[in-house]
C-alpha cells in the first residue's frame, strides 16, 4: 500500500528527528537531468564525489523524468555510502502525477534509508545549532505577468494534473501548489526549537525574483510566473522577519544558471548552475555551529 497525500497536518504528528552525529560537509547538487547524462560521465562524477568525501548530498531537484527518478536514487545509494537529501523539481513528475510521483518517492524512501525526501520530512539535524529543511516548491503564478506571459512550459503536456485539466484552471493549480509548498515550510519553521541558529533550506524553484538568474540577469515580468515561487519567498521573508537573530540560508536551482540574492541580513538564497548532458557538482558545503560557507568547485563533466 502506497503512503498517504502529503498534508500539511502530517508534519506536527512526526516524531521528532535526533542528531547520531554532526554533518558538516555537504556536496549540493542541482539539476542533474541523470537521464541526459551518458553512463562514462556519470561514473567519473560519482567517483568524483566519492574523492571529495562529503558527509552528504544535497540534490535540489530536477534528477530525471517520470519512473527514472526513482531508479536514479536507488542507483545513488547504492554507489555513495551516505545519506541523500533531496526534493523534486518540475520534470521529476513528467509522465505521471504530481501525488503519484510523491506518493512513490515517499515509499522509496521508506525502502532505501539512505534516502530522504525533505518535502515529506521535518526538520534534519545537521549539528546541535543547525537544521535542513526542504520543499520542492512551484513556479506558482504569483510573480510577473501571467495573463500576458507567451512562456509555455512542457509541464503543461507531460504533467498529468495539467494535462488533463483546461488551460483557464492552470493557474489556479499553480497557486495551489506554491501555497502547499509555503504552508509545508511553514510549518517546519515555525516547528523549530528557540536552540536553532541556523536553517539551510532546499527547494527547487527560486522563492524569489532577485534569486531567478539567467545569463548574470534576474527574470523579467514574462518568465517570472514559472520561475518563482512567490508564495514560498514570501514565507521565508516574515520567517526571517519574525526570527532575527536565526540565519536562513537558501539553495534552489530550476532556471540553470547561477547567482546568489541577499534578501535580507539574515536570509539569502544561492541559485544553482546546471547544464544537460553534463553533471556538476554545484557547491560544497562546510557546516559549522555558527557559520554555512559554501564554496563552488566548478566541477563538471564532461
Amino acid at each position: 500500500m502506497l503512503p498517504p497525500p502529503l498534508e500539511v497536518s502530517s508534519f506536527q504528528s512526526r516524531c521528532n528527528v535526533s542528531l547520531n552525529q554532526p554533518i558538516r560537509r555537504i556536496a549540493w547538487i542541482t539539476d542533474p537531468h541523470f537521464d541526459h547524462a551518458k553512463l562514462d560521465v556519470w561514473q567519473s562524477w560519482v567517483a568524483k564525489l566519492l574523492e571529495l568525501d562529503p558527509d552528504s548530498i544535497l540534490i535540489t531537484g530536477d534528477l530525471s523524468e517520470g519512473d527514472d527518478v526513482a531508479y536514479q536514487l536507488r542507483c545513488l545509494a547504492e554507489s555513495l555510502d551516505r545519506p541523500i537529501h533531496f526534493v523534486l523539481g518540475n520534470h521529476d513528475f513528467y509522465g505521471k502525477s504530481i501525488a503519484s510521483t510523491r506518493r512513490d518517492l515517499i515509499a522509496l524512501c521508506r525502502d532505501v534509508s539512505q534516502l530522504t525526501y525533505l518535502t515529506d520530512y521535518p526538520a534534519m539535524p545537521l549539528n546541535a545549532s543547525t537544521v535542513l529543511i526542504g520543499d520542492d516548491g512551484w513556479g506558482d503564478a504569483t510573480q510577473g505577468d501571467y495573463a500576458g506571459s507567451n512562456v509555455r512550459l512542457n509541464d503543461f503536456q507531460l504533467i498529468e494534473d495539467f494535462r488533463t485539466s483546461h488551460p483557464d484552471g492552470w493557474q489556479t493549480l499553480l497557486m495551489a501548489e506554491g501555497k502547499a509548498a509555503a504552508e509545508r515550510l511553514t510549518d517546519k519553521l515555525n516547528n523549530l526549537s528557540d536552540e536553532v541558529t541556523q536553517v539551510l533550506i532546499a527547494t527547487h524553484v527560486p522563492p524569489f525574483r532577485e534569486a531567478c538568474w539567467y545569463e548574470g540577469k534576474t527574470t523579467d515580468d514574462n518568465w517570472a510566473p514559472f520561475f518563482v515561487c512567490g508564495q514560498v519567498g514570501q514565507a521565508l521573508r516574515e520567517a526571517a522577519q519574525q526570527n532575527p537573530s536565526r540565519k536562513h540560508v537558501v539553495l534552489c536551482g530550476h532556471t540553470h544558471h547561477d547567482g546568489t540574492a541577499q534578501i535580507a541580513d539574515n536570509l539569502i538564497v544561492h541559485t544553482g548552475f546546471s547544464r544537460y548532458g553534463s553533471l556538476e557538482i554545484e557547491s560544497m558545503l562546510t557546516i559549522g555551529d555558527d557559520r554555512i560557507e559554501l564554496t563552488r568547485p566548478a566541477i563538471c563533466f564532461p
